[in-house]
């Protein structure tokens, strides 16, 4: 609340008790003249705190669009961050897979080659030992 809200009903009241212990015809018209200027900063006054009140509802009121505003447009941001990191976790499983399947060839031809030296290392032998019989 400003000062001058506070100071001016103060200084109305001031003046109407001033005014009241006045005697005679004036110092009516004083007491008369006091009281209706009192009402009417008592009527300023609560006009003031009505405006003020008003502007904050206001205020509130558009702080609450400007969020749901803004909620709604950071809603499809995440939808579409979602969808990216479940079509990147598909890809991710399926060069995974793509991986272990190469791995696994990787595997099975390095045991072949395994077998296929063993075969030729064992036809040597048997070459060896059929030519040491002789």
């Amino acid at each position: 609340m400003k000062i001058r809200s506070i100071t001016t009903p103060l200084m109305a009241a001031s003046l109407l008790l001033a005014l009241v212990a006045c005697k005679g015809p004036e110092a009516e018209q004083a007491r008369a003249d006091a009281a209706q200027a009192a009402d009417s900063t008592g009527e300023a006054a609560r006009a003031a705190v009505d405006k003020a009140a008003a502007s904050t509802r206001n205020a509130a009121d558009e702080a609450a669009a400007a969020s749901e505003r803004a909620a709604a447009d950071v809603q499809p941001a995440l939808d579409r961050a979602a969808d990216a990191s479940a079509a990147a976790a598909a890809d991710a499983k399926v060069a995974a897979r793509d991986a272990a399947a190469h791995a696994s060839e990787a595997t099975a031809d390095a045991a072949e080659k395994v077998a296929d030296k063993a075969r030729d290392v064992a036809e040597d032998a048997k070459q060896n030992a059929d030519a040491a019989k002789r």
